[in-house]
């Protein structure tokens, strides 16, 4: 596996800062000390905080538009694909992406205009689901359930069992199955 850049490195750090710190104590000083960088060569990357947190952002949404790109082109592929990129198949205790995700939010703390371009992907991911060749309510319900259901991961609220996690998702999937056969 090839070694990750200077510039994902630097982006690890800081997440690895926010989960270890809280949002009050992301500084480019705090980032650059975690990643074993000088400021220099932190401020060639990232001149500002800000600058930052919006390379946070942008990471985690084209990796999730890099998932959702595996869709195929039939009738639900895509709110298929959306539920595979955000709802694991089992349920782990290990924090593996959501570690990032984690991070990023807490970014959004430094700076809420990081939000902007989130806000931004999310209604394109919405639009693409409604027009995914299934009732566009069907779709909807579906990825507000998703939603819901990864904030409540996220943040430690009311997880389903590791049983009725897979029972649930497995449901979601059928929903978008009978959907896609009408």
């Amino acid at each position: 596996m090839p070694r990750p850049s200077s510039r994902d490195r630097l982006l690890d750090a800081a997440g690895d800062v926010l989960l270890a710190e809280g949002a009050g104590s992301l500084t480019l000083e705090a980032v650059a000390k975690q990643a074993g960088v000088s400021k220099g060569g932190l401020f060639y990357h990232f001149p500002t905080k800000q600058a930052l947190v919006h390379a946070m952002v942008e990471r985690l949404t084209l990796a999730f538009d890099a998932a959702l790109a595996q869709a195929g082109g039939r009738p639900g592929d895509y709110l298929r694909a959306y539920v595979e990129a955000t709802i694991p198949e089992h349920r782990t205790s290990s924090t593996g992406p959501d570690r990032l995700t984690i991070a990023l939010l807490a970014g959004v703390l430094v700076d809420p205009g990081a939000l902007t371009p989130l806000r931004e992907r999310f209604a394109a991911w919405q639009d693409r689901l409604a027009d995914d060749g299934i009732d566009p309510a069907v779709a909807t319900t579906v990825r507000l359930a998703v939603d819901g259901w990864w904030a409540a991961r996220l943040l430690g609220l009311g997880e389903p069992s590791a049983e009725l996690h897979e029972r649930t998702r497995h449901h979601l999937l059928e929903i978008i199955d009978r959907a896609s056969h009408h």
